[in-house]
C-alpha cells in the first residue's frame, strides 16, 4: 500500500475511537461474520446450499466499521460479497441463512439466494450478482434521497454501496461517480479493495493500481485505508458519512484487505501466492481486533469470551433455523414474478 495515498491513520496512532459498546458491537459482528463465512463455506461444500457462496474472509472489519458509521436510516447496495454488510446493516442471520438454503422463511422466500439478498425494512436495498450493478443503483437512491432532504427541509440519508476492486474497470462504475459527483449525491461509494478480481491480481488487470485516483479525477473526494485495521477504517467512513450527509457531495473510501478464500465457496485458491496469504492472515481481522482490544485495556478477556460465546450460539441458531424452514411450494412458481394490476397514483 502507497503510504503516500494511506489518509486514514491506523489505529495504534491514536484519535477518537468508538465508544465500549460500539467495540463491543463491532467485534461481535467481526466473530460472526467470520463463523458463518466458514460454515456456510462447508455446507457450500457439501452441497446444501441453492447457489454458489462468495466468502467475505479478509472484509470483516470494514463491515464492522461501515455498521457503526452509518445510521438506521441510511440505505446500502451491496454485491454477491455480501454477507457482512448484510449483518452490519441490521438484517438478522436466520433470514440471510435461510436465504442461502432457499427456503421460505429467507429474506426473498428462498427465491433470491445468495447472491442476492435484500431487506428493504433495515435499508439494505439490493445485491447484485453483476459487478459494477450496484453503483448506478446506489445513485439512484442518492438522487432520491437528496430529493426527499430538499421537499423537507431534513438532513439527508446516507446511500452507501460496496463493490470489489474489480468493479472500477467496469463503464457503469466511472459513469455513477461521475453524476453522483456532478449532482453532489449523498453517496459513500466503498470500495473493498481484496487485490483479487475473481482469479486474476489486481496488478494484471489494471496499470493503475491506486483505486482512489480514479475517484478523485471526477472531483470527488477520495481516501484510501488500511482495511485490515477497523478503528482507521470506522474513522474514515465516518467522516465519508458526515461529509455526504452534509451535502458536500460523495466520497469514495479504498478499502485495501486481502480475500483470505477463493472467489466463491468452493473455488480453489492454490494460485494465489503463499507468502502473500500467509501474511494477511497474520492479520486475520476478528483474531487481530481481540488482540487489539485486550491489549489496550478496552475490554477484557473474560468479556471477549463472553462475546465469542455469544456469536456461535448465533451463528448454531441461525443455521439450525434455516435447516428447519420449508422449502417453498408450488404455489410460489409465480408469485413476485410479474407486478399487480395496481395502478400508480395518480396515473389511473
Amino acid at each position: 500500500m502507497s503510504e503516500s495515498t494511506l489518509e486514514a491513520t491506523r489505529a495504534a496512532e491514536g484519535g477518537e475511537r468508538p465508544d465500549a459498546d460500539a467495540l463491543e458491537r463491532m467485534y461481535r459482528l467481526m466473530v460472526v461474520t467470520t463463523l458463518a463465512d466458514e460454515r456456510s463455506v462447508k455446507e457450500a461444500k457439501a452441497g446444501k446450499l441453492q447457489a454458489a457462496f462468495y466468502p467475505v474472509r479478509g472484509m470483516e472489519a470494514v463491515c464492522a466499521a461501515y455498521g457503526e458509521a452509518l445510521r438506521a436510516d441510511d440505505r446500502i447496495v451491496s454485491t454477491y460479497r455480501n454477507l457482512g454488510d448484510a449483518l452490519a446493516k441490521g438484517a438478522t442471520l436466520r433470514s440471510i441463512m435461510a436465504e442461502l438454503y432457499g427456503r421460505v422463511d429467507g429474506m426473498s422466500k428462498g427465491k433470491g439466494g445468495p447472491m442476492h439478498l435484500h431487506d428493504a425494512s433495515v435499508g439494505f436495498m439490493a445485491t447484485t450478482g453483476i459487478v459494477g450493478s450496484g453503483l448506478p443503483i446506489a445513485v439512484g437512491l442518492g438522487l432520491a434521497a437528496q430529493l426527499d432532504a430538499s421537499s423537507e427541509g431534513a438532513e439527508s440519508r446516507v446511500v452507501g454501496v460496496t463493490f470489489g476492486d474489480g468493479a472500477t474497470s467496469i463503464g457503469t462504475t466511472h459513469e455513477a461517480l461521475n453524476l453522483a459527483a456532478l449532482w453532489s449525491l449523498p453517496v459513500v461509494f466503498v470500495c473493498q479493495n481484496n487485490q483479487w478480481g475473481e482469479h486474476t491480481p489486481i496488478a494484471e488487470y489494471t496499470a493503475s493500481t491506486e483505486l482512489a485516483d480514479r475517484a478523485r479525477a471526477y472531483g470527488m473526494k477520495a481516501v484510501k485505508v488500511d482495511g485490515f485495521d477497523a478503528i482507521a477504517t470506522w474513522r474514515a467512513l465516518r467522516d465519508a458519512v458526515e461529509h455526504a450527509r452534509s451535502g458536500a457531495g460523495p466520497v469514495f473510501v479504498e478499502a485495501v484487505t486481502y480475500r483470505l478464500t477463493g472467489h466463491s465457496g468452493t473455488a480453489d485458491y492454490s494460485y494465489v501466492p503463499r507468502e502473500e496469504l500467509d501474511a494477511a492472515l497474520a492479520r486475520d481481522p476478528a483474531p487481530t481486533f481481540r488482540r487489539w482490544l485486550a491489549e489496550e485495556g478496552l475490554v477484557t478477556n473474560e468479556r471477549l469470551d463472553e462475546l465469542d460465546a455469544e456469536a456461535a450460539e448465533y451463528v448454531d441458531d441461525a443455521f439450525a433455523y434455516a435447516e428447519a424452514s420449508p422449502a417453498p411450494g408450488p404455489d410460489e412458481l409465480m408469485a413476485d414474478v410479474f407486478a399487480d394490476n395496481t395502478w400508480v397514483r395518480g396515473l389511473a
